[in-house]
């Protein structure tokens, strides 16, 4: 059983194309060939976890994975996110690997889900991206971006100056140009592609700020209570792409909308379809479009066992 440390998945992680890797789980999910049973959740008084966990069928490895976010950490010196990956044997159920990620590998794969949903679905012409959330996934969200949008002029929005001054203190040393805003309404006004990164409960997104052509990725809501996109957003978009139909029905933006009666579940195509062809996704800059992230196991399924085969030969 290899115990596999944060610092050997750092260092091994740059080795791996992982774009590709996790494209082909988001196909195989579409295509049926994951089992990816109902997430395990707890909500805390200071924070949440969650426990995904599936199997690509035929495939060598299950996995089952254990995140956590404590929102209030920082403020106390200890990072907002946690967890580890436990890589199974499908054929004994011998424990292969404990991947001591530290919630790493699921910030990692998340970034990744949304530089493949922009490789779909963004605007051929982006004029500006705009960063909701000025933390590490909104961090990585946009170093991901690098491989796959052109554009480099950013606006990112974060709650408190100090937060979004280190933001752009930290993105402009990977050559992009920041600007910084304490008025979420401006992410809309002024950017064609735009990422949700936060906790929130209540919109940060408002309906009344969208421009015909942006595209919206929308990933911090993962559980049933947080919304970070107005449902009108999703009502008026011409496409909304889930993750996860299944999952999506029961969290996320989706949900939200669903439950406000916005939107109607034949309406929603799926990531893995768009990737594989199987549906349409964006045709025209013309066309607003909405992707909502969740969070799926087959993600950490296909990185886990691309960082234990790496690291084990």
């Amino acid at each position: 059983m290899e115990i596999i440390t944060l610092d050997q998945i750092k260092q091994i992680l740059p080795s791996i194309d992982i774009i590709p890797q996790i494209e082909k789980s988001f196909q195989a999910y579409s295509e049926g060939r994951v089992i990816v049973p109902p997430i395990g959740e707890m909500i805390l008084d200071k924070g949440e976890v969650h426990i995904k966990y599936g199997f690509v069928k035929k495939d060598e490895y299950y996995v089952i994975k254990v995140a956590s976010g404590f929102y209030d950490n920082p403020a106390v010196g200890l990072p907002s996110g946690n967890g580890l990956m436990l890589l199974y044997s499908q054929e004994t159920g011998e424990l292969a690997s404990i991947l001591l990620d530290e919630g790493y590998l699921t910030n990692i794969r998340t970034a990744v889900a949304g530089a493949i949903v922009a490789k779909y679905m963004a605007p051929l012409k982006v004029n500006k991206i705009g960063i909701a959330g000025a933390g590490t996934q909104g961090r990585l969200q946009l170093l991901y971006l690098k491989d796959v949008v052109d554009c480099r002029q950013v606006l990112v929005w974060g709650m408190h100056q100090e937060e979004v001054d280190a933001y752009k203190s930290d993105m402009e040393k990977e050559g992009y140009y920041i600007e910084t805003t304490l008025d979420a309404s401006e992410i809309l006004k002024q950017c064609n592609l735009v990422v949700t990164t936060t906790p929130s409960k209540t919109p940060v997104l408002s309906s009344e700020d969208l421009r015909k052509g942006t595209h919206i990725t929308a990933i911090g809501s993962d559980t049933p209570d947080k919304q970070e996109v107005d449902s009108r957003i999703l009502r008026d978009a011409d496409i909304v792409v889930a993750d996860s139909i299944k999952q999506c029905m029961t969290r996320g933006e989706i949900y939200k909308a669903i439950k406000a009666g916005d939107l109607k579940k034949e309406k929603l195509i799926e990531l893995g379809n768009v990737i594989s062809g199987a549906a349409e996704g964006r045709i025209s800059d013309q066309q607003t479009t909405i992707a909502d992230l969740t969070g799926v196991a087959v993600q950490d399924i296909n990185i886990a066992t691309a960082v234990y085969k790496a690291v084990t030969g």
